[in-house]
């Protein structure tokens, strides 16, 4: 018992160093391919047609008293993109989020990657970065619905997008 015991420790091991190894050539689901990530920005499309998207604010947070956060809020929003519809080109060099795929499958189109990201129900995305201008599209034949909660400036709160000028 003892001998089979140290043989399995053994392969659990060999297993979890294999893992080690292999892991920096895999992307996790919903993440850039580490060999696809680029160093320098790339340019990508404007896309501003959001005539298949319809958002909604679901719930706000004031923290202006709380730690220095004066003017600004954190939202939830939660939306929906038909068929063939789009969230349009918008940067998240100040406003930090996370977007949670709560059904269907969605691509996202990113300065920070060579190829589209499918991000599929399930999977959440933390978005922020100097450089991170994105898109996405629903390229697929069922209506997807994501949640997406971002700490924005008061005065912007209602904006449905915030898209790039």
């Amino acid at each position: 018992m003892i001998k089979f015991a140290s043989s399995r420790a053994t392969l659990l091991s060999a297993i979890a160093i294999a893992a080690a190894i292999a892991a920096p050539s895999f992307a996790f689901a919903g993440e850039c391919p580490v060999d696809k990530v680029l160093k320098t920005a790339q340019k990508i499309d404007n896309v501003t047609d959001d005539s298949k998207l319809k958002g909604e604010v679901v719930n706000t947070v004031d923290p202006s008293g709380w730690r220095g956060m004066k003017g600004l809020m954190l939202r939830t929003r939660r939306l929906t993109i038909k068929p063939g519809g789009f969230v349009p080109t918008h940067s998240h060099a100040d406003r930090p989020a996370i977007i949670y795929i709560v059904t269907g499958q969605i691509l996202e189109h990113s300065t920070e990657c060579s190829v589209p990201v499918v991000h599929k129900a399930g999977e959440s995305i933390a978005e922020f970065g100097p450089n991170l201008q994105h898109w996405w599209e629903n390229k697929g034949k069922t209506t997807v619905v994501l949640t997406s909660s971002d700490i924005v400036p008061i005065e912007m709160m209602n904006d449905k997008m915030m898209s790039m000028p």
